[in-house]
Order: C-alpha cells, then structure tokens, then sequence
C-alpha cells in the first residue's frame, strides 16, 4: 500500500508543481525556494538536533511556547522548523529570526525525505496537530529517528477517511513514537487507528499556554487611538465566500451603530487586494493599513493586510469574529481573542476547534452564530451592551487561565526523547 501511495505522489507531482506556479501568480513566494521542497538544502543545519514541522501560520504560532522553551532550556540544542506555506514561513521569520533553522519541508517522496534527513540528522521529530504523512514515519523510524505528535488533534471526518484505508493507516499511525493529543476524544480516535495505547497522553491544547507581550499591549494602545472613539469589531482570519458575509453583518451593524469600524483580516495575503476592491464595491469606506491610511470618522472598513499583527488587531477590538467557520474550513483558533478578554463569535463550521469551540460555548465565553444575520444581531448587541462585552470577555480570560499547562505536558514528553546529558544541560 505505502508503494501504491508514494507511485501515486510521483504521478500527482506534476499538479502539485503547476498547483504552486497557480498560487504564486497571487502569492509569489510560492515560486521560490522550490529545491527546499525536494529536500535540496541552501546548507545544512548542525547535526544532532529537534525538527518541528508546522504546516502555516497558526500551528507555527500554537507551537512558539514550545520553542520559547527548547531554546532557554537547552540553548545549545539546534532547532529546526519547517513550514508548508509562504507565511508560515515568514511567521517563522517574524518571531524566531536566525536563532533557528528554517526551510520549507520537503514532499513525501522518499528521495525528498531522506536526502532532507542525510543534511539535518534530527534525533527528534516534532509534528504539529494533524501532519501525518507515511513515507516521512516509515523513513523517520528505519533511521531511529522518534516521532511526536504534538497538540494533536483528529476531527471525526479525518479520523473516517483514515478508518477507510483500513491496514494502511494502523499501520501509518502505529509508527508515530508518541502523540500528545489535545483532548480524550482526540486521544481515542488516535487509539482507534493504530496508535499503541500507551504511547497517547492527553496534554491539553498548548494554545492556551500563549502570552501576549508587554510590546504588543502597547501596539494595542497605540492602534486604538489612531481609530478613535467608537464601537470597533475585529473580522479575523476569513476565508472566501466569508467576507461577502462578513460585510453584509456590517452593513446591520452601521443601522445600529452608524460610526462602528469593521476590521476585515483575510486569512491569506493572496486576497488582501481582492477584498480591498469586494468592500468597495459594496459601498464601504476602506483604508489599509499597509498603505498607513488614516482611519478617519468616515471610515468603515479597516483592512488588516499585514502580517504578524492580528493579536494587535484582536486586542483592539471590542468584539471579535473568529473566521473559517462560517465557510467550511474548519476554523481557526478562538483563544488569540479570548485571552485578551474580548468576546468571541464563530461560525457552526469549527471542526477543527470543536472542543475549544465547545469549551467556550459552555462557559459562556464564547457564541457560534449560524449565518451573516446571526452574525450582525449578535455584534450589534454587544456593541451596545459594555457591561455583558466585559462578562463574556472576562468569562474567555479565565477558561484560557485556567487550561494553562499544555505545555508542561508536551515539554515533559519531549525530554524524555533527550539524552540524560541534554536534559541536565
């Protein structure tokens, strides 16, 4: 099975390249540094240390407080981050600089795999919530390289597609060294396909064990001012056929609250101009914030087309829409805004959120909205409502406090790969 699978990536690759070429005309950096992704590095790292591998943007971010640690506690370990996409990429760059080693990650061939583990010799694999991918396990542990799943996560439709493979999975799964799943249920649909029981723990979601810095309170405070005084709501992270929705909430909201501010944050710098050109069209005031427009009382619609600064944005903010989730991706994370104390929205399509979507839901932290007019009602009574703003806010802060300790689980799994000399360093 696992030679039908890597015959099928040979025959794909060549829509895999013309899917790149196809993106980069919108995203350019996804035409350059091609050699990376077929395990052909500018240079190599030094030897002996831990790859992580994160997807984008978000797993890079949800990851962060677990190389905040490796790096203060074993400085002289060489870390090395891959990530699938141009901004995960250049979140990398943004919060880690040069104190890691970063190239995209190679394809799931066999000749990419191992000439990218003949240049890093890692002696641990981390990945990050959802990568599994066979000829990478297989390679990983005929070399003796372990395998740990951090912040692991299995939606019930992922886990049903794997369950179709049958043998093929198990036996995928059953080579993973440990998984550090984010929840029981998670944990349970890991067992179910193949992964030893006693290799599964249950560390909670490292999401909640984020910190905001001091730095970006005072962006928060600086930013504010620059919209003035005046209801404002945050639009994170929204994917197409979202942002139609999006501004037809607003459209409401302005019946209610006539100075309120959309700040519209695509997820993907690819549709920064398109949105730009979609709220305009629809009658909307826009100013972008990479062109340092002044955000006067007219304006409408704040676009947030940079990156790196949405945690800025979200604190900003007065109430915060979670995006993904009213389009089918899945959703991204809620906790970003909860953990600053602002109000959370999303869509019914949380899938890849589900227990922290539900988490919050419980404890009245957080509302899912089915549609754009569910979505405009809700903002528009908050908006107008301070004192349940600050309640619901308050509620999100302390479900973040008190599931803080992921990461002292996920560190304490990790150790345990590391030579005693490493740990005692």
């Amino acid at each position: 099975m696992r030679r039908l699978y890597t015959l099928a990536l040979y025959l794909l690759l060549p829509g895999v390249v013309a899917r790149l070429l196809w993106r980069s005309i919108k995203s350019p950096g996804y035409r350059q540094r091609w050699k990376e992704r077929f395990g052909l590095l500018p240079h190599a790292p030094a030897p002996g240390g831990i790859w992580i591998h994160a997807v984008s943007v978000g797993e890079v971010q949800a990851v962060e407080p677990l190389v905040r640690y490796l790096r203060e506690r074993h400085p002289s370990l060489p870390l090395v981050i891959t990530t699938s996409t141009p901004t995960g990429s250049e979140r990398v760059r943004l919060l880690f600089g040069d104190t890691v080693f970063h190239v995209y990650c190679p394809y799931d061939l066999p000749v990419a795999v191992r000439r990218f583990l003949d240049r890093v010799k890692p002696r641990l694999l981390i990945m990050v919530e959802t990568e599994i991918w066979p000829n990478l396990l297989a390679i990983c542990a005929r070399q003796g390289v372990p395998s740990l799943l951090a912040n692991g996560r299995l939606s019930a439709r992922s886990a049903r597609g794997y369950a179709r493979l049958g043998g093929f999975s198990r036996r995928v799964f059953a080579g993973i060294s440990a998984v550090a799943a984010q929840s029981r249920v998670d944990a349970q649909r890991f067992i179910e396909l193949g992964v030893p029981q006693q290799r599964v723990r249950v560390s909670g979601s490292i999401k909640f064990d984020m910190r905001i810095p001091a730095s970006v309170q005072e962006q928060i405070q600086v930013l504010r001012r620059t919209w003035g005084d005046r209801p404002v709501w945050v639009a994170a992270s929204t994917h197409e056929g979202e942002d139609e929705q999006v501004l037809a909430a607003h459209r409401m909201i302005l019946e209610e609250a006539p100075s309120a501010l959309l700040v519209l944050v695509p997820r993907h710098p690819e549709r920064f101009d398109k949105v730009a050109a979609l709220a305009q069209r629809r009658g909307f005031q826009v100013v972008r914030r990479s062109r340092e427009q002044p955000c006067g009382e007219g304006t409408q619609v704040f676009l947030g087309d940079t990156m790196g600064e949405l945690p800025v944005f979200l604190g900003g903010a007065d109430v915060a829409f979670v995006g993904g989730s009213l389009v089918r991706v899945g959703g991204h994370n809620m906790l970003e805004a909860a953990a600053q104390g602002v109000p959370v929205l999303f869509g019914p399509h949380v899938f890849n959120f589900s227990g922290i979507a539900h988490l919050l839901r419980d404890r009245e932290a957080g509302v899912m909205v089915q549609d754009s007019e569910a979505l405009g009602r809700q903002v528009a009574a908050w908006l107008q409502d301070a004192s349940e703003r600050s309640r619901i806010g308050e509620n999100g802060r302390q479900v973040v406090e008190e599931n803080r300790g992921a990461l002292q689980r996920l560190t304490a799994l990790v150790e345990a790969f590391l030579p005693g000399s490493e740990r005692e360093a």
